[in-house]
C-alpha cells in the first residue's frame, strides 16, 4: 500500500510533536538559561559596547559611508539596554510574577536580541561578519528558554531571516550611499568583530535552518526518551502496587483461613456433642468466639492499612493528640506498673491530619512500648517543634531492644516477633507518617530499650497567625 505525501504528513506530525514542559520545568530551564547564563553574558557585552562607543572613534571620525548606519545603530542600542534593563528586572523576580508574562518577556528578549545582533552585523561586515556565528548560538539558547515547538521554530526562523536581513540592509546602504563600507572603514569602528570567512550566503542560511530543525529534532528525541521513562517507571510502580494487593490478598486469606477452620472445628465439635448429648458445648462456644474476635482483629488492622487517604482532615494539637493516646492505652483502670514520662515543648502549630491516622500511629507505637516493658518499666514520650516548624515526636522504653539486623525489617509488612502478632501495626505507623510526607525511624541497642522518632514536616502543619 503507497501512501500519498499528505499521508506521509499526517503520519509524521505526531511524531515530531512534544508536549509543553510543565511551567515548573519551563521556569528552571529560563532560569537557568537566561538567569544564570545569558543575563552575566549581556552585561559584560553591554558594558563592552558602552565603552566602544563611548571611548573608540564611532563618531565624528568614520567616513561618511557607514554613518548613518552606526548612528541608526546607537540609537537601537540604547533602546537595547533599556529592554534588557527591564527583562532583568523580570527574571530576577520572576517566581514572584506570572509565569505566562516570564514567557513572553523571554520570547521578546530572544527575538530583541536577534535584530540588534543583525544591526552588529550590519557595521561588522554584512554577510561576512564574524558575528554570523552568534546566530547559531542564539539559537540553541533560544531551543532551551522556548521547548514549546510552534513558539521555538518561529523565533529561531525569525533569528535566522535577522541575519538575511542584516545582508539586504547592507546592500541597501551600499548602493544608496553610493560606495560600499570598505575595509578601513570597518575598522574605524573597533569591535574587532571583522573576519574574512570564505563560506558563501546561501550555505550560512543553510547552517542556521539546519540548527534550527537539529535542535528542535534533539528536544523530540529527548522528550521521547524522557515520556518513555516515566511509562517504565509508572509500569513498575504499578506491577508493584499489583505485587502489593495480592501479597495482602495472599495475607488476608492465610489470617482468616486459620480461624475460619477452627470455628469449623469448633461447629463440628458442637454438632456431634448435641447428637450424642456426651459434652458441654459451652467450651466450643467460647472457642467460637474467641477465633470471630481473632478475625475481627486481622481485618480491622489490615483495613487500617489500607484504607489512607479516607475521612477529614482536622486541626490536631500535639500534646491534647498524645494524652488522648496515652490514656487510650494505659487506662487508670488498669493500674499498669509502667511509668510514663511526658516531656513536652512548651507551644506547638496544629497539625493538618485526619485524627484517625495520627491516633493510629501514636496508639501502635505506644502499645509497643508498653508490651515492650511487659506491663512494667519506663515509657518515654516527648514532643519538640524545630526552628523549620516541623515537629519531632519520640516515644521510647526501657525493655530488651531490637537487633541491629532487625531495624530495618519492623516497618515491612506482616513482619512481627510476636507470637500472636499480625505484622501490620508499624506497617501502618510508617505509611500513615509518609501520606503527611513524614518520616519514622528507630533507634534502639540490644539490652537498652528502643526509641521511635516520628518527624512531622512543616507542609503538614498550619502556622499559627501572627
Amino acid at each position: 500500500m503507497r501512501f500519498s505525501p499528505r499521508q506521509w504528513v499526517k503520519k509524521l506530525l505526531p511524531v515530531l510533536e512534544i508536549p509543553d514542559p510543565d511551567p515548573v520545568r519551563r521556569l528552571g530551564r529560563i532560569e537557568i538559561m537566561e538567569r544564570d547564563i545569558v543575563l552575566p553574558i549581556k552585561a559584560a557585552v553591554i558594558a563592552m559596547l558602552i565603552y566602544s562607543f563611548l571611548v573608540s572613534p564611532w563618531f565624528g571620525i568614520v567616513s561618511n559611508t557607514l554613518d548613518v548606519a552606526v548612528e541608526a545603530v546607537q540609537y537601537f542600542f540604547w533602546m537595547y539596554v533599556v529592554v534588557n534593563v527591564a527583562v532583568a528586572i523580570l527574571l530576577l523576580f520572576m517566581e514572584r510574577l506570572p509565569f505566562a508574562l516570564t514567557q513572553w518577556a523571554v520570547f521578546t528578549i530572544s527575538l530583541v536580541d536577534g535584530l540588534f545582533l543583525s544591526a552588529l552585523v550590519l557595521v561588522s561586515g554584512g554577510y561576512d561578519s564574524f558575528l554570523y556565528w552568534l546566530f547559531v548560538g542564539l539559537i540553541v539558547r533560544n531551543a532551551i528558554s522556548t521547548p514549546p515547538a510552534m513558539s521555538q521554530l518561529v523565533l529561531n526562523f525569525a533569528v535566522s531571516l535577522c541575519y538575511v536581513l542584516a545582508g539586504v540592509l547592507d546592500v541597501f546602504v551600499s548602493q544608496n550611499v553610493g560606495e560600499p563600507f570598505d575595509t578601513d572603514t570597518r575598522r574605524a569602528v573597533d569591535l574587532g568583530f571583522t573576519g574574512n570567512p570564505a563560506e558563501p550566503f546561501l550555505l550560512r542560511l543553510f547552517v542556521l535552518w539546519l540548527t534550527t530543525l537539529s535542535c528542535y529534532a534533539v528536544q523530540v528525541l529527548l522528550e521521547k526518551q524522557r515520556q518513555a521513562l516515566d511509562e517504565a517507571r509508572e509500569f513498575s510502580m504499578r506491577e508493584g502496587q499489583l505485587r502489593a494487593a495480592g501479597r495482602l490478598a495472599a495475607e488476608i486469606a492465610h489470617q482468616i483461613k486459620n480461624p475460619l477452620a477452627i470455628i469449623n472445628n469448633a461447629a463440628f465439635s458442637i454438632q456431634r456433642a448435641l447428637k450424642e448429648g456426651k459434652a458441654d458445648p459451652v467450651k466450643q462456644i467460647q472457642i467460637i468466639q474467641e477465633e470471630v474476635e481473632r478475625s475481627d482483629r486481622i481485618l480491622t488492622q489490615l483495613m487500617g492499612y489500607a484504607q489512607l487517604s479516607e475521612g477529614r482532615v482536622e486541626r490536631l494539637s500535639v500534646t491534647e493528640e498524645l494524652d488522648r493516646a496515652i490514656e487510650q492505652v494505659f487506662p487508670p483502670a488498669a493500674h499498669y506498673a509502667v511509668k510514663i514520662h511526658r516531656d513536652y515543648a512548651s507551644h506547638f502549630p496544629p497539625l493538618l491530619m485526619q485524627r484517625r491516622h495520627l491516633s493510629e500511629v501514636l496508639v501502635n507505637l505506644l502499645q509497643n512500648a508498653r508490651e515492650a516493658t511487659s506491663a512494667q518499666g519506663n515509657v518515654g514520650v516527648s514532643a519538640v517543634c524545630h526552628g523549620d516548624h516541623s515537629i519531632e515526636l519520640t516515644i521510647s522504653d526501657d525493655g530488651p531492644g531490637i537487633s541491629p539486623e532487625k531495624l530495618e525489617q519492623v516497618f515491612e509488612a506482616y513482619y512481627t516477633s510476636k507470637e500472636k502478632g499480625t505484622g501490620l501495626g508499624l506497617a501502618i505507623v510508617k505509611n500513615n507518617v509518609e501520606l503527611y510526607g513524614g518520616s519514622v525511624r528507630t533507634e534502639s541497642e540490644l539490652g537498652k530499650g528502643a526509641r521511635f522518632i516520628v518527624v512531622f514536616p512543616e507542609k503538614s502543619l498550619m502556622k499559627p497567625a501572627k
